[in-house]
C-alpha cells in the first residue's frame, strides 16, 4: 500500500522529505513528487499548489499514475470556529466547500450531482490520525508558545471548510461563518484545498484524512508572524504528527 502525504506549501511539508529511505524525485502534470519508504510504509510526498482545482489535479494524479490508496493532507488554516485558537491543531472529520452555491439549480453548498453538502473523512484513517495528533503535541510546540505569550495548543475534530478564497478580514470571516451555520453548518477552520481532496478521493474510493494547525483567525489580525509560525510550529508539528501517524498504520 502506499500513502500520499500532501501539503500546499513547501514549509508546511518541510523536513518531510529528510525522512525518505531512497527518495526518487518524479515530474508529472507541472509537479514534482518524491517517493521513498518511511518506516517501512510506501511513500509519495507532493505539494499541491494552492486552491481547489490544484488540490483536485494533485489528488487525481496521485491516484492514476502512482496508484496510492491512502492520501493525509497536512497544513495550516485560519480558525472560525468558537474556541478554536492560533496553534490549535484540527482533524477533519468532513469538509465543506463555502464557495459552491448552483442555486437555484440546488440548495446552497450542495454539491451538484452529488446529493449532498459535506464530504466525509475516512473514519479509520482519521481515528489514526487523531491519535498521532494527540501523541506529537506534547512539548512540539512549547517552546514557542511560551516565548510568544500563546496559550497551550488543544485538539479539535469536526467540520473544515475549503474555498478558492484566502479569508483575511473579520467581516470575510463573519460572512461565510453566518450563510453555513444558517444552513446548519459549523467549520472549525477554513482553507483552500481539503474540500477538493475530498471530492476525489470520495469518486476513486480512496480514503483521506487531514490535519490542520490553525495560523491565524482568519482576520487581518495576526497573533505571530506567519513565516514564523509556519516554519517554527506547524512545520515540526507536521513532521511529529506525521512520524507517529506511519508507525501506527
Amino acid at each position: 500500500m502506499t500513502l500520499a502525504i500532501m501539503s500546499a506549501l513547501l514549509d508546511e511539508q518541510r523536513g518531510l522529505l529528510e525522512q525518505l529511505s531512497h527518495p526518487r524525485r518524479v515530474q508529472r502534470a507541472g509537479r514534482t513528487f518524491w517517493c521513498g519508504q518511511w518506516y517501512g510504509q510506501e511513500v509519495v510526498l507532493v505539494l499541491t499548489k494552492i486552491g481547489k482545482v490544484a488540490a483536485a489535479t494533485t489528488t487525481t494524479t496521485l491516484i492514476e499514475a502512482f496508484g496510492v490508496d491512502r492520501i493525509v493532507f497536512t497544513g495550516v488554516a485560519g480558525g472560525v470556529g468558537a474556541g478554536v485558537n492560533v496553534g490549535d491543531l484540527v482533524v477533519a472529520d468532513a469538509f465543506i466547500q463555502h464557495d459552491m452555491d448552483s442555486s437555484p439549480l440546488f440548495a446552497r453548498y450542495e454539491i451538484p450531482l452529488y446529493g449532498c453538502s459535506t464530504l466525509a473523512c475516512d473514519v479509520a484513517l482519521s481515528t489514526i490520525l487523531l491519535e498521532a495528533t494527540h501523541a506529537a503535541l506534547t512539548g512540539t510546540t512549547a517552546h514557542f508558545f511560551n516565548e510568544k505569550n500563546l496559550v497551550s495548543p488543544h485538539i479539535h475534530q469536526g467540520l473544515i471548510a475549503s474555498g478558492d478564497q484566502f479569508v483575511a478580514s473579520a467581516e470575510v470571516a463573519s460572512q461565510l461563518l453566518d450563510g453555513l451555520q444558517a444552513a446548519g453548518f459549523s467549520p472549525l477552520a477554513v482553507e483552500m484545498e481539503g474540500a477538493a481532496i475530498a471530492q476525489v478521493c470520495r469518486d476513486y474510493k480512496v480514503p483521506f484524512a487531514a490535519v490542520r494547525t490553525i495560523s491565524d483567525r482568519a482576520d487581518a489580525h495576526a497573533h505571530v508572524d506567519f513565516s514564523a509560525f509556519v516554519q517554527q510550529v506547524a512545520s515540526p508539528c507536521a513532521l511529529s504528527i506525521m512520524s507517529r501517524f506511519l508507525q501506527m498504520l
